[in-house]
């Protein structure tokens, strides 16, 4: 009896293990590049399945993952699950949406990691990438610049990004900001992208 007592807690101590290990997984990373057509990622659709691609040659499985992007029609906060996410490397970037969206979030230089869990260049580095396709409010609302809901790769429209690195010009909660610090100049382009500071980046995150 008491010889599967012990056999029993140990089972239970390695299935918490296990959880654990599992929850902290990658949950949420920045993409490594843009699939190629600057602000036409093929919709939300085309963008959550880019996401999954690059979370499965990671080596990540068993997730949902869904773009941090808005559309007129849909909020990039509704999109994401609840919660919590874990960058590459295990370390938590939020709790829940609602730290996400606050000042309790761990979203830095150093943790805004792509699937490969190397960082984004920043302000300072050449090139900087740190513009963040989002086009969204800084409370993960819609903001009226999607690229067209994600389908405009030429000279018209404009795209809400966030600072990746939470760096800008000066220190307004717009330039800091993760998710909503300016729009995009020039069109939807790659170039355009690449001129005010990015690279055609999004966020994603695992909703489940």
């Amino acid at each position: 009896m008491k010889r599967r007592l012990i056999l029993v807690a140990a089972a239970l101590a390695l299935s918490a293990v296990g959880a654990n290990a599992q929850e902290t997984t990658m949950s949420f990373f920045v993409t490594s590049a843009n699939p190629g057509k600057g602000g036409d990622l093929g919709g939300l659709a085309g963008a959550d399945t880019y996401c999954s691609t690059l979370a499965s040659a990671s080596g990540s499985t068993g997730k949902t993952w869904k773009a941090y992007l808005s559309t007129d029609s849909e909020n990039a906060k509704d999109r994401i699950g609840a919660g919590p996410w874990y960058n590459a490397k295990g370390e938590k970037i939020a709790d829940d949406v609602a730290s996400l969206h606050s000042d309790k979030n761990n979203l830095t230089k150093q943790t805004a990691l792509n699937e490969k869990g190397e960082v984004i260049n920043g302000r300072g580095d050449t090139p900087n990438r740190h513009d963040i396709l989002t086009g969204s409010k800084a409370d993960g609302t819609a903001a009226p610049e999607t690229c067209g809901n994600w389908t405009l790769s030429g000279t018209d429209g404009a795209a809400i990004v966030g600072h990746s690195d939470r760096t800008g010009l000066n220190d307004s909660a717009e330039a800091k900001s993760w998710n909503a610090s300016h729009a995009t100049r020039g069109g939807c382009t790659q170039e355009a992208f690449k001129g005010t500071g990015g690279d055609g980046l999004f966020y994603c995150f695992a909703a489940n």
